[in-house]
């Protein structure tokens, strides 16, 4: 199964490149499955149902989501239907929507994606690794032999740790949140590819995907201001993996890196 999965769509310009660059990705790569991390395509938070229609028009199969999954109060009206859209698992019972999302690729087989949040410098939430073993556990009930874990989180540290907590039980463990692309993808000794983080999907002059004005002037000035989404020519940031549908084994896994020209 081969695998597209875009780092975090960073509003209007991360959507609109994604969009206008999707067909001759989908032509290139021929990907079974395509994912996106969608937790900061309105404007830089959260998203709502006309964004993700867009989305899902245009050939992406599932969204991820993260700590601004519920920025948007029009995401509520979809929450508990969509399941397509998937949020952290391991946050409250009382949060609506999924956690996990299983995939159908035809004669190739389901594909479980999972979605959870770290501990280190985020909101508190439960333990990503007991919540990831317990859905693990249902992958032969569910019939799925290939696993994708999206783990949003702050810390490098953290997101390597869970590479190789998770080796050979899945078959990626993708990090997405930072916006900043790693060039730590590799395959894990137990056959589980990983990268620390994806990267993002938005504006390139800009401080992960947000007005530079804006952020220095709370960074440096230390004075208070309210986040925007930067305009201008944007990149594309995802991994492409191949995966066997048999064993759930990452055979290979890829950076892209694609910048709009100005």
């Amino acid at each position: 199964m081969n695998i597209l999965f875009f780092g975090d769509i960073v509003g209007h310009p991360g959507r609109n490149f994604l969009l206008e660059r999707l067909p001759s990705l989908t032509d290139r790569y021929r990907p079974d499955l395509c994912i996106a991390n969608a937790e900061n395509a309105a404007a830089g938070f959260g998203i709502n149902q006309t964004i993700a229609k867009s989305l899902f028009d245009a050939g992406i199969h599932i969204l991820t989501m993260g700590n601004h999954t519920f920025a948007r109060p029009d995401f509520f009206r979809i929450a508990d239907i969509e399941k397509r859209i998937v949020r952290p698992a391991n946050v409250s019972k009382n949060w609506p929507g999924f956690g996990f999302a299983l995939y159908d690729a035809g004669n190739l087989g389901k594909a479980l994606i999972i979605n959870v949040l770290g501990r280190v410098g985020m909101n508190p939430c439960d333990s990503p690794y007991t919540c990831v073993d317990q859905i693990i556990e249902q992958k032969e009930h569910l019939g799925a032999k290939i696993v994708i874990v999206d783990f949003h989180a702050e810390a490098t540290s953290e997101k390597v740790a869970m590479g190789h907590y998770l080796d050979g039980r899945v078959s990626l463990v993708l990090g997405t949140h930072t916006h900043v692309q790693t060039a730590d993808e590799s395959i894990l000794p137990r056959g589980t590819g990983h990268i620390s983080d994806v990267g993002m999907t938005g504006a390139i002059n800009s401080v992960l995907g947000m007005k530079t004005e804006t952020s220095l002037r709370r960074l440096v000035d230390q004075l208070p201001a309210q986040y925007e989404s930067a305009t201008g020519p944007a990149m594309i940031n995802a991994i492409f993996a191949s995966v066997c549908d048999q064993t759930g084994k990452c055979l290979s896994i890829e950076r892209i890196n694609i910048k709009e020209k100005s």
